[in-house]
């Protein structure tokens, strides 16, 4: 059972997504418009966040980076558009996962199951030191050798996915499939221009690595310079 948010406009899509999720167990909080979505989200947060993105006040897109700008809680978006670039657009503004219209109740279902599985697993200790590096999870910040790090949201998860599993080899595609979930075809542009950016961040190069180790034909490593 979770608490899930539903924002959408349409009061009979709205009426029976409440009755079909409710009826296998979740607490479904139901909205029309984008803002009173936002302000519920600020005042009393979900477990997880449906969002429709032909919203009456705001466009969905919008709406999911303002909320993002306050929230990390698991969203899912609900969408008619189809095209790839839209779907990695919204990927990259910080939704977990989309649902394509017209949907079923059951795909929907599985798909929240899915989302907080992979939240619920996902879990952090309070504070991961790496060297001279410092993650605080609950605040999403980092510091190198006592700075704070200016990193965008995915410069960040793709960090703490690394930091977790410091002294371990990542894979290029386990890093596009667990942190971007997105296909690895088509995406290892975007990832290796995120790593340029992590590193100049992290304050060091691929040919004088620091902390971010490169192996050469597998992946990445986060190491322990100490």
């Amino acid at each position: 059972m979770a608490i899930v948010q539903l924002v959408e406009d349409d009061p009979v899509i709205r009426g029976a997504l409440v009755r079909a999720l409710t009826d296998v167990g979740h607490v479904v909080r139901p909205f029309g418009t984008a803002m009173a979505g936002l302000r519920a989200v600020t005042a009393d947060p979900p477990d997880l966040v449906i969002l429709d993105l032909g919203l009456p006040d705001l466009d969905g897109a919008d709406a999911l980076r303002m909320l993002r700008g306050v929230s990390d809680v698991p969203v899912i978006v609900a969408t008619a558009r189809t095209g790839e670039p839209d779907m990695i657009r919204l990927l990259e503004a910080g939704a977990d996962d989309y649902i394509t219209k017209p949907f079923t109740s059951k795909a929907l279902s599985a798909r929240i199951t899915a989302v907080l599985r992979r939240s619920r697993t996902s879990r952090f200790p309070d504070r991961i030191d790496v060297g001279p590096l410092s993650i605080d999870p609950s605040r999403r910040a980092a510091t190198l050798d006592g700075a704070q790090l200016e990193l965008t949201r995915r410069e960040y998860d793709l960090l703490m996915y690394l930091a977790v599993r410091v002294g371990r080899v990542v894979t290029r595609q386990e890093i596009v499939t667990e942190v971007w979930r997105q296909p690895y075809s088509g995406t290892e542009q975007t990832l290796d221009v995120h790593i340029s950016w992590l590193r100049r961040k992290l304050g060091e190069t691929a040919a004088k690595p620091r902390l971010l180790r490169t192996v050469r034909g597998v992946g990445l490593m986060l190491v322990d310079p100490t």
